[in-house]
């Protein structure tokens, strides 16, 4: 079954990148077999529980940026992004990642698909300047707001017009009014359309108060 039967969300997205996005399928349910990507009991639905959700990404967003995917895991939502950008000449994805077996399970998939990405396998703080001017930031399952702010505070004070997007499951409310006492952002709330009540989080002039 192809992507775009699964999901309206995924209807744009080219042939080509539905045949990456198989591709990458097939590899996180082999490499799963020997190290943890994503919770057992997801795995059987993996296109809607994490691709389709990470696409969601690529279509709100629209032109291709520079990103850097914090604490990408098995790759969700940084390197979803990387392969609809496969095959063109413009933006970038940097997936920060400091477990080596997972940095190693990236790699394999971008050689694989094409991706427009590369790999870091450092703590999102040892990220250095060598990954240029950044546009956006995304992170998916990895921490709360307050401490995902945090961690993408270096990169706003280089870019003030820097966007964060982050997906939040239906407790958000309250990591929204804890970051709020801490932090002063622009945000824009967008429902998901892979889980009902929860959302993708768009942040945009981030400074602590």
């Amino acid at each position: 079954m192809t992507l775009s039967s699964r999901s309206e969300d995924s209807g744009f997205v080219s042939r080509e990148t539905t045949h990456r996005l198989e591709i990458y399928a097939d590899l996180v349910r082999k490499w799963q077999k020997s190290i943890n990507l994503v919770s057992a009991s997801t795995l059987g639905d993996l296109w809607e529980r994490h691709i389709n959700d990470s696409l969601q990404i690529t279509r709100l967003a629209g032109a291709p940026q520079r990103w850097i995917d914090m604490g990408s895991g098995a790759g969700f939502p940084g390197l979803v992004t990387g392969i609809c950008m496969a095959g063109g000449s413009e933006g970038w994805v940097h997936l920060v990642e400091s477990n080596n077996k997972k940095a190693a399970f990236l790699r394999q998939v971008i050689r694989d698909t094409g991706a427009r990405a590369s790999v870091h396998p450092v703590r999102i703080e040892d990220v250095g300047a060598d990954v240029g001017e950044i546009d956006a930031i995304s992170a998916r399952a990895l921490a709360s707001l307050p401490e995902l702010l945090r961690m993408a505070q270096p990169f706003a004070e280089r870019n003030p017009m820097l966007q964060c997007w982050f997906h939040k499951g239906l407790e958000y409310g309250e990591e929204v009014r804890s970051a709020g006492d801490r932090w002063s952002f622009d945000l824009v709330e967008h429902p998901s359309v892979v889980q009902e009540g929860s959302v993708i989080l768009q942040l945009t002039h981030i400074k602590p108060r």
